[in-house]
């Protein structure tokens, strides 16, 4: 009789023959138990915002303490006229709402709550879930689960988690220099790397200032470039916002005069959707500079970086442009 043959699945993979290494749990034990986690409605830590829930037409639902950090949580019902989105977090997308409105109606419940803090005001509004309170408006809802905590830091942190969620480099440029212009006002004194966490990547500052005012900024030809010389500075929001204003600005000029010099390549016959990405890399002063890992210096300070490359766009020489140097951009932008 013919033996079957024992395959050996390596371990944590659960396929034959390896895969993926699994994710390892922590050896070490965080966070609270859960007869920790429970709070009961009426606990004084709560208590104020249970009862401004009350006065906004609202009802308190329950209330736990959050299992990591143990920080307070109220559970509550708000009136959608209670609730304003924080200004700085991506703007409404009518499509986007409609469609989660539909999904909402077609699955027949409105389970996920939103995120509610107050503002310096006192007045609740959610710093994560602008579409979803569209969406309930849409729909005709009178009331919406919230989640509110009474840390107003909150909602300048919770963005950070939002990486389930694909942001464009337009929206989360807008997103980051609109949530540093609020910390300016509100934590004058706080340097803009303390806050390198929420903003994720420096390069979106001076991003978001040129799309501010230009939404229509051509900004993801530049963010490589700035990727490798833009970094957290040690100042103040306020010092190094006005800084980053001159960075956009120049940035902005060289872009006019990348503009020129592509209307000159299409006047000479170079039709190509990579025109733009061609000029930018060709101008640009760091292109050739690799980061090693650990490397937190920028090959050349931003300024010096943004001189160089102004000099660039100016002595650009159209007449040394060749087809094949835009065939090999086209297919390297495929890769």
């Amino acid at each position: 009789m013919a033996t079957a043959k024992t395959g050996k699945t390596k371990a944590g993979t659960g396929k034959r023959g390896g895969g993926r290494k699994g994710l390892a749990p922590s050896k070490d034990s965080r966070g609270l138990s859960a007869a920790d986690i429970a709070l009961p409605i009426d606990d004084e830590r709560i208590a104020g915002l249970a009862a401004q829930v009350r006065e906004r037409g609202g009802a308190p639902i329950g209330a736990y303490r959050e299992p990591l950090s143990g920080s307070t949580v109220l559970v509550a019902a708000l009136p959608l006229s209670a609730v304003q989105p924080t200004p700085f977090q991506r703007d409404l997308s009518p499509t986007h709402t409609k469609r989660l409105a539909q999904k909402i109606d077609e699955a027949g419940s409105f389970l996920d709550p939103i995120i509610v803090v107050r503002d310096e005001k006192g007045e609740f509004c959610t710093p994560n879930g602008r579409h979803r309170l569209a969406a309930a408006k849409v729909l005709g809802l009178k009331q919406i689960t919230a989640l509110i905590s009474p840390d107003e830091g909150l909602a300048f942190r919770i963005l950070a988690l939002n990486t389930e969620k694909a942001h464009n480099v337009k929206d989360r440029s807008l997103e980051v220099i609109r949530m540093a212009r609020a910390l300016a006002r509100r934590e004058p004194r706080a340097k803009e790397s303390d806050y390198s966490a929420q903003f994720e990547a420096p390069e979106f500052l001076t991003l978001g200032l040129l799309y501010a005012k230009d939404g229509r900024f051509a900004g993801g030809a530049y963010s490589s470039f700035l990727k490798k010389v833009d970094r957290f500075a040690d100042r103040t929001l306020a010092v190094s916002l006005r800084e980053r204003e001159g960075y956009a600005a120049r940035l902005r000029d060289i872009d006019t005069q990348v503009r020129k010099i592509i209307k000159s390549l299409e006047a000479r016959g170079f039709k190509s959707p990579y025109l733009r990405a061609f000029v930018v890399a060709r101008i640009n002063p760091v292109r050739f500079h690799r980061t090693k890992p650990g490397d937190k210096k920028p090959p050349m300070p931003i300024a010096a970086a943004l001189t160089r490359m102004t000099a660039a766009a100016r002595g650009f020489d159209v007449g040394k442009v060749r087809p094949a140097d835009l065939a090999l951009v086209a297919a390297l932008s495929g890769d």
